[in-house]
């Protein structure tokens, strides 16, 4: 399923947030369009990002308020200051300290200063995308603004009339909230013209945009209040079982991630719509796109609702392969990658394999006792991306770190490399496989340890929040990864 990957590739992994500059996180300003300068010149061909969409209070991007909308928290202000829309980007007088909060009143300023002072054609270009995302675009902003009228509170925490999509609350709402609507439409509408000036500019430079979709959705998202019948929920809307994967490397415990699963009968029934829908909305955002948590394709765990913990759930079977059939049917040249870690079974393996899918392979699991064990690279198929970590393992370095002797002597011994130190030693050891695309998280190119990882799975604070700064790029640094990329033609 899609072409761009049956090439050798080197890539790296780095969330927009992570990105260095002013504000509380990374944005689609200058710093990103100089971070595609950077993989061009390293002759990385291949950016990795988490999520785009807009985050909870948690801020993790796999758990978003909507499956198709961009997180606002990216948008680049002194962009629409450029664009001659707003006349200051200092923060609002009498706004929330909060930073989500300050943007979103310069967006809102911003708005102000479009409407007055737009041309024509960018006017046009507005409700032209109106129009073309109307599908998702409307539900979503209603539900924002009735979100931000209730105190954020889940949906199901409405009123009766709003919770249940009564028509004559809804358009009552419509009215009476038509301007903060319009506002958020015209955010989103910015976060994608911002999107794709970056996508543009990174295809220019021979950059493919890799994306990341989760296999669920949040619960208190657009998408689930939107599209009850998609989800598995009781006559009230509440969840009788929720997702999550049972004990593994990761959680003794499992996880138990909360979200609501779905209708597969339903979405059977009417040919897939929602997912295909989904999908669209990242194939124009994405050259290359990652299904988080695959197996849930073929089996999901099942937990009921009453459960603290993920330990006590079930496998109920999901039917993956039409799906997979149906989305490659309408997006032939779509390339999909396989988070095929955890739990995985003989049916998941042929699932992936039936429809030719690149599956993950990880360093950091590669060296226990057994010389079969899939994550080594003597293991590797071609179709295959290897990573040293991901956003949810330490960094290497502070893997390394951890281990005892014995373990850091295997790994040697297996690499072959006695005074390579880490992480380069595994970095090496992923361009150098065959898998054909390898990707790199920044922090392992820094050489950084344990503080600046940037997820741990199982924990919801501290987590997201990781930047760089360009000075940790040394061109020594630089200059090693390019001279490894060219070694073992990348």
């Amino acid at each position: 399923m899609g072409a761009l990957l049956d090439k050798r590739r080197a890539g790296v992994l780095l969330h927009i947030t992570s990105l260095p500059g002013r504000g509380e996180c990374g944005d689609l300003g200058k710093e990103a369009f100089n971070f595609v300068n950077f993989l061009h010149d390293i002759g990385a061909t291949v950016w990795q990002t988490l999520p785009l969409g807009m985050t909870h209070g948690d801020g993790s991007p796999y758990q978003c308020l909507s499956a198709h909308a961009g997180n606002p928290a990216l948008i680049n202000i002194q962009w629409l200051a450029d664009k001659g829309w707003l006349q200051t980007t200092d923060r609002c007088g009498d706004c929330h300290t909060n930073a989500e909060y300050t943007k979103s009143c310069l967006v809102t300023k911003a708005f102000y200063g479009f409407q007055s002072l737009a041309d024509a054609e960018q006017q046009h270009d507005f409700k032209q995308f109106c129009v073309e995302k109307a599908d998702w675009l409307d539900d979503f902003a209603l539900f924002i603004a009735l979100r931000n009228v209730f105190g954020h509170k889940s949906w199901n925490q409405w009123p009766d009339a709003l919770k249940q999509r009564e028509p004559g609350a809804l358009n009552e709402s419509k009215q009476l909230l038509k301007a903060v609507i319009e506002t958020i439409k015209f955010e989103q509408y910015v976060f994608f013209r911002q999107w794709h000036e970056l996508k543009d500019y990174a295809a220019k430079h021979g950059v493919l945009m890799f994306g990341d979709i989760p296999i669920f959705v949040s619960y208190d998202s657009a998408d689930v209040w939107a599209n009850r019948a998609v989800f598995k929920l009781n006559d009230l809307g509440e969840m009788d079982a929720v997702a999550g994967v049972p004990p593994d490397y990761f959680s003794e415990n499992g996880q138990r991630w909360g979200n609501p699963h779905y209708d597969w009968k339903y979405l059977q029934k009417t040919g897939f719509k929602w997912w295909l829908d989904r999908i669209k909305s990242q194939y124009e955002m994405f050259d290359i796109l990652r299904i988080d948590h695959f197996r849930g394709l073929e089996a999901a765990w099942e937990i009921p609702a009453s459960e603290h913990t993920a330990i006590n759930g079930r496998w109920v079977k999901a039917p993956g392969a039409e799906l997979l059939a149906a989305i490659q049917e309408q997006f032939a040249s779509l390339s999909l990658v396989a988070e095929d870690l955890g739990i995985i079974t003989e049916e998941v393996e042929a699932l992936r394999d039936d429809f030719d899918l690149p599956g993950m392979k990880i360093l950091q699991f590669a060296f226990g006792d057994d010389s079969r064990n899939p994550y080594l690279p003597c293991n590797y198929q071609k179709n295959s991306v290897v990573y040293t970590g991901t956003h949810d393992n330490d960094t290497t370095l502070g893997w390394f770190e951890g281990l005892n002797d014995g373990e850091k002597q295997r790994i040697y011994d297996y690499l072959g490399w006695s005074s390579l130190p880490m992480p380069s030693a595994l970095i090496h050891a992923a361009l150098g496989s065959v898998a054909n695309l390898a990707v790199i998280p920044m922090q392992d190119i820094l050489k950084l340890g344990s503080p600046d990882r940037m997820n741990t799975p199982g924990t919801t604070e501290g987590n997201w929040r990781w930047r760089f700064d360009w000075s940790q790029l040394t061109d020594d640094k630089a200059g090693h990864f390019a001279h490894l990329v060219r070694l073992f033609g990348r």
